[in-house]
């Protein structure tokens, strides 16, 4: 994913963006809202950050000059942007990042729930993958907004994480970092060796290697949608990894081992069954929406489960029990029969 970001705008940008046109710069939302999702870990606060920066662009268009093309003045506008925002608030996190497992006897409550600016939030993969026939690339896009990779970025002070962002997801060179956060070359790669250590030293990021979404992991995520419709743990078991996790934000706790998680499910979340999901491919990742049903006989939108998977096992389920998500994933409020 190789960016061209410095250097003079060619005249027939130059001349689209002096007569404000909103469709030169609507065509880099998409690029702009992964970039500003992996700053601040938030699906919702990154449209929120895009937004403003596509207003503070237009009303400024008159002054942008060239010196710089379009596409990284509008980096730049993003940029600062989201430095505001994260001078604001608090790191997210997933709850294996804030406290112990829970253990079968402390599982019986999922206790209060924390804040939502609390959690690093799942993101639509259409609102952020390019749109490219590169199979290479594309695999690439996705490993960059696996929720591990994101919720370890969250450790980063700003101006690392936007460099590491920069240099090592998106491809610019250095001198082009640089230019946008108005630097020197030395600072960058000094920023970037101490971002590199950070999450080297920490072990934030998965212990199981992600695997591309092939037919294999798509035929392994039909079984687990078979077996967690139908609520057969015997089938479940089978698919889980015996170390696998299971975390719910906006709650805390989280569990570790298949037979744990089996426990859950047929104690206190045993008002999953019955439940009706929908796939989807959340973060770069097999996931699903699960409805759950009603007391009309009915399905109502309880969560977006965005699954790990691993040497043909699901090694990790993280639950977001958040339904405004829905809309966000464009699902309907009730699932199709």
């Amino acid at each position: 994913m190789t960016s061209s970001v410095v250097g003079p705008a060619p005249a027939g940008e130059l001349a689209a963006a002096a007569a404000g046109s909103e469709h030169d710069l609507e065509q880099y939302r998409r690029e702009l809202t992964g970039y500003c999702y992996r700053m601040l870990g938030s699906a919702f606060d990154a449209e929120d950050a895009v937004q403003d920066a596509m207003v503070r662009a237009w009303r400024a268009i008159e002054k942008f000059d060239g010196r710089s093309s379009l596409r990284s003045w509008l980096y730049r506008i993003a940029t600062n942007v989201c430095f505001d925002m994260l001078g604001s608030s608090n790191r997210r996190a997933l709850p294996m990042d804030m406290s112990p497992t829970a253990s079968p006897p402390v599982m019986a409550s999922l206790g209060a729930p924390l804040t939502e600016r609390t959690w690093v939030e799942p993101i639509n993969d259409e609102r952020v993958l390019p749109d490219t026939s590169d199979p290479a690339e594309l695999i690439e896009a996705r490993e960059s907004i696996r929720l591990a990779f994101v919720a370890a970025l969250q450790h980063l002070p700003a101006r690392q994480r936007s460099v590491l962002i920069l240099r090592e997801v998106l491809r610019w060179k250095a001198d082009e970092v640089a230019e946008l956060l108005d630097t020197s070359v030395a600072s960058v790669n000094s920023a970037l060796q101490r971002a590199r250590a950070t999450l080297s030293s920490s072990h934030l990021t998965s212990e199981h290697p992600p695997e591309p979404m092939d037919e294999e992991q798509k035929a392994l995520l039909a079984r687990y949608v078979e077996a967690f419709e139908a609520y057969d743990m015997d089938k479940l078991v089978l698919l889980l990894h015996e170390d696998a996790t299971q975390s719910m934000p906006p709650f805390s706790m989280w569990l570790r081992g298949a037979q744990d998680l089996v426990k859950w499910f047929v104690g206190p979340g045993a008002a999953c069954r019955g439940s009706r999901v929908v796939p989807l491919t959340v973060n770069g990742a097999p996931g699903f929406a699960n409805y759950k049903p009603n007391d009309d006989g009915g399905h109502d939108p309880s969560g977006i489960h965005v699954l790990d998977v691993s040497a043909g096992r699901v090694t990790g389920i993280t639950t977001f029990l958040d339904t405004n998500l829905f809309a966000h994933f464009g699902l309907p409020p009730h699932p199709e029969d």
